[in-house]
């Protein structure tokens, strides 16, 4: 890919006008033309403008002009795609080779190497045998033309029976008719069943967000209560932001928390710090400092015995004594950069509303178009924040707290327990219980807090399993004291059929066993076939509601569809790890930060440091010597080149296993003329190829 901002100049013989030849000025030759400057400019745009509208006029010299511009596209775009597929073959190589050697690894270290998802991927490899097998048993009956015809099995005469392959062949046909047609359309109509369920709360939801946009529902602040002489009381905040060993954002999160416009004397920040790297508390330790000596209130705490995850770290940062002097805290992970006017349109919310337990703002992302996998990522998010949490706000005024970007009453924590260390979803754990005890949240679609989506399917596929395995773990736990809870039935209701059962259990469920179980199944068994509606129009209808919230998405909505369908592998193991509490269940792995900012924040930071005048040898002039001694480590280690581990993609085995398994069901679909199907399995089959060698997402040489 060319370098930005390079110039190609294109010069013809001699030419009768005098002036500057025309330089073409491309930010990407290979996507599109930012500007032309030079004498004959105007005449290439019209040129242009006249092609598109099918004008006449045109020069000779215009038309080669255009013709050699989309030439030179077209030829970039096929030199990268080119280039993309002659590097593919030695990156799937080095791939393999570093799984071999990573097994080895495992093996020489007496390691078992079975790690989660084990049981699963042996199952699937023994079906995926089982297929090859069936198609093998299947190309031979084709071959000698005693292929399945159409939808009812002819058991041919004696007669006709061509010796003792034939009969087997024969034998074989009855058995699946006799014993496993049945068993198969019993669980395809379960799961078409809880398609279709999940599929109607999809469509009512998003009937809900359309009415919200009509009517224009959205929690509103009355009247401005910071204006002058207005008389508003600040209340007290209390800002915390956790984090461990997380040294590509901290500085980020802390500067923005830092900036808020808020009273100095009414607001704290508790940077609670969890790293177990010496060199990162030193230099969270040294920003921290550099903030307190420019009047900001900030605490720097770090846990020796880190128990209990991110929970365990909030549990520990509630208990100091000066706690109790605030009404609110507002929580923000380590990437979020919330904006200076955060507080301001968030906690005049709690103003008259004693019964308002959460304020949650909408989550920004700025590198959602980093690649392929942000870019479905995205769309995920929007269509939960967009559509799930605002329609839930709205008309249940509950819904999972995310985490973060969200303000707390600090007595709704307290009257609800408080953080507690028994699962990885802290967040919907005290949002659970807060509903239970009666306390109301809402959501502001319209606040935005600034993060970072994993950019790597690694860490994509590490969140998504917390992510859906401690739900399950949660469901187990609190589910008896839903039952006795002193709430309306309709709310126990909402809370264990929609919130848990439908949305964190049948989802992930139906997804895996109808599309990467009974769907290939169907095609070595042909009695039980699918309905095309249900593989294909159906799921494209459901793609294209998800997609609505995010209308850029549009051109990527089939490999979204392919996407999810692979995601639901690692959802369906993180499901059944949490719902049975297997070991991966209570396992919290660091989503992976790439540190990206926006570049209008890194200006507005740069631009304000500058106008404070503060430096860091005038910060020596007021630290202690051993605060002065810690900023010099700070700056050599940020001199310093970073020792890091060799990152690498990785070959994942269940995802590969499931790409043969699909692709051979395909073969087999090819050979009984069924169109729809045969190109659903080859494209799934495909995508779960390109997850399974870690070719989305984030690329390492």
């Amino acid at each position: 890919m060319a370098p930005t901002g390079m110039g190609m100049a294109y010069m013809w013989g001699k030419d009768g006008r005098r002036g500057t030849p025309v330089v073409v000025t491309m930010e990407n030759p290979n996507y599109s033309v930012v500007e032309i400057d030079g004498p004959e400019a105007e005449e290439l745009r019209a040129a242009a403008m006249a092609m598109d509208k099918g004008g006449r006029g045109r020069t000779a010299k215009q038309f080669t002009w255009v013709l050699l511009l989309r030439a030179h596209r077209a030829a970039g775009c096929l030199a990268s795609l080119v280039a993309a597929v002659w590097a593919l073959p030695a990156a799937i190589r080095r791939r393999f080779r570093r799984s071999s050697s990573s097994i080895a690894a495992s093996a020489d270290a007496d390691e078992p190497g079975h790690g989660r998802g084990w049981l699963l991927y042996r199952f699937i490899k023994g079906f995926l045998v089982l297929s090859l097998l069936a198609l093998a048993v299947e190309l031979a009956a084709y071959w000698k033309g005693w292929r399945f015809q159409g939808p009812d099995l002819h058991v041919p005469e004696v007669v006709e029976i061509e010796g003792w392959a034939h009969s087997a062949y024969i034998s074989w046909m009855s058995f699946r008719v006799d014993y496993i047609k049945r068993p198969i359309e019993f669980l395809s109509k379960a799961c078409i069943a809880l398609f279709a369920i999940q599929s109607m709360d999809r469509l009512i939801l998003c009937l809900g967000c359309f009415w919200i946009k009509l009517k224009n529902i959205k929690p509103r602040i009355e009247g401005d209560p910071f204006r002058e002489g207005s008389g508003y009381q600040h209340p007290m905040v209390l800002v915390q932001i956790p984090m461990c060993n997380e040294k590509e954002v901290y500085e980020q999160s802390i500067s923005a928390a830092c900036q808020l416009d808020w009273p100095k004397e009414k607001f704290l920040i508790q940077v609670l710090d969890d790293s177990s790297d010496e060199n990162i508390q030193v230099l969270i330790k040294a920003e921290v400092s550099k903030w307190s000596h420019q009047g900001v209130n900030i605490v720097y705490r770090h846990r020796v015995l880190r128990t209990g995850y991110k929970a365990g770290n909030l549990k520990s940062a509630m208990s100091c004594d000066y706690v109790k002097d605030y009404q609110f805290v507002a929580i923000f992970d380590a990437d979020f950069q919330p904006t200076p006017d955060f507080l301001k349109k968030t906690i005049p919310h709690f103003e008259g509303n004693p019964e308002l337990g959460l304020v949650q703002a909408r989550w920004g992302f700025v590198n959602k178009d980093e690649n392929l996998l942000t870019r479905l990522q995205n769309i995920n998010l929007c269509f939960h924040f967009e559509v799930e949490q605002q329609v839930n706000g709205v008309f249940l005024n509950f819904f999972g707290f995310n985490g973060t970007a969200g303000v707390w009453r600090i007595q709704a924590l307290e009257e609800s327990g408080g953080w507690l260390e028994r699962t990885t979803v802290e967040d919907m754990d005290i949002a659970v219980r807060a509903h239970l005890n009666g306390w109301k949240f809402i959501f502001l679609n319209d606040v935005k807090v600034l993060c970072e989506l994993p950019e790597s399917y690694e860490a994509y596929r590490k969140q998504q399993h917390r992510w859906h395995s401690g739900p399950m773990h949660l469901f187990r736990l609190c589910l008896l004291d839903i039952i006795t809870a002193k709430i309306s039935s309709w709310k126990k209701a909402n809370l264990i059929l929609l919130f848990f059962l439908l949305r964190k259990l049948i989802l992930p469920f139906y997804s895996f066993t109808l599309f990467c179980v009974i769907l290939p199944l169907t095609m070595f068994v042909p009695e039980a076939e699918l309905p095309v509606w249900v593989i294909c129009y159906v799921p494209v209808c459901m793609s294209f509601l998800n997609i609505l919230p995010s209308p850029r998405s549009f051109p990527f909505i089939v490999p979204y569809l392919l996407f999810e369908n692979t995601m639901s592998v690692t959802k369906f193991n993180a499901m059944v790890s949490g719902l049975f509490k297997l070991g991966s269940s209570y396992e919290w792995i660091v989503t992976k930060k790439s540190g990206r900012s926006s570049e209008s924040d890194l200006m507005t930071a740069a631009e304000k440091d500058t106008n404070n005048g503060v430096s860091l040898p005038q910060l020596h002039k007021h630290l202690s010597e051993g605060e002065s001694i810690e900023l010099n480590i700070k700056k050599e280690l940020h001199g310093q080149a970073p020792i890091r581990a060799k990152k690498a993609n990785k070959v994942y085995k269940k995802e590969l296993a499931l790409s043969l398994l699909l692709l051979t069901a395909a073969v087999r679909s090819l050979l009984a003329a069924q169109g729809i199907h045969f190109y659903f399995l080859l494209f799934q089959g495909v995508s779960f190829l390109f997850v399974g060698l870690d070719l989305i997402g984030e690329q390492i040489d």
